[in-house]
């Protein structure tokens, strides 16, 4: 039986975005993550996170340099009652990515492959999850995908946009509580 996923962002949703996050020392949470994650879960969502890693591409940091770093991220979300089911990330850019990083990919937002991809490994219903990121290009991956309710990340501190393609904007991790309704077991 098919479930929804809660899809976040790494950079900016999860962790402030400091420019290419790789270690542990340059990774803080931000505020209300566990909570959310927790919520889900307990709303019986599955919970993945989708994020590009063009510092992969770039030769800023290895993969793994970022398998490490999820590991890490992992087990601290799990130690606090609210497990990530997976990890989902894009190395590539066409553009700036470095030999054998320099490519297009169906999985680099606003592409939905990784979307898809979770979508395929676990069943998902794509039409009742909830994806939450801080980029339009997350938003525009999740509507592609068939996303049920995208949700722009816009706290205070960030400029909003004028326009989006987001169900809703939302200011803190509390707010999209809102937004992950219980699911009804079958």
């Amino acid at each position: 039986m098919s479930r929804p996923a809660l899809f976040l962002d790494r950079d900016g949703v999860i962790n402030i975005d400091h420019a290419y996050v790789h270690r542990r020392e340059d990774f803080d949470f931000v505020d209300g993550i566990f909570d959310l994650v927790r919520t889900a879960r307990e709303r019986g969502y599955l919970v993945f996170v989708i994020t590009n890693q063009a510092g992969i591409g770039r030769g800023k940091y290895t993969e793994a340099d970022f398998h490490t770093l999820t590991e890490w991220m992992c087990a601290e979300f799990a130690a606090r009652g609210a497990a990530i089911d997976k990890v989902y990330f894009c190395p590539y850019h066409a553009e700036h990515g470095v030999g054998v990083y320099k490519q297009e990919s169906p999985f680099r937002k606003p592409n939905p492959g990784m979307i898809l991809q979770a979508a395929q490994e676990f069943d998902v219903d794509l039409a009742a999850s909830v994806l939450l990121g801080d980029m339009e290009t997350d938003i525009q991956a999740g509507r592609r995908a068939g996303v049920g309710r995208t949700l722009l990340f816009a706290p205070p501190d960030h400029l909003r946009p004028d326009t989006t393609l987001a169900h809703a904007i939302v200011s803190s991790h509390a707010e999209v509580h809102a937004h992950l309704p219980q699911q009804v077991a079958a």
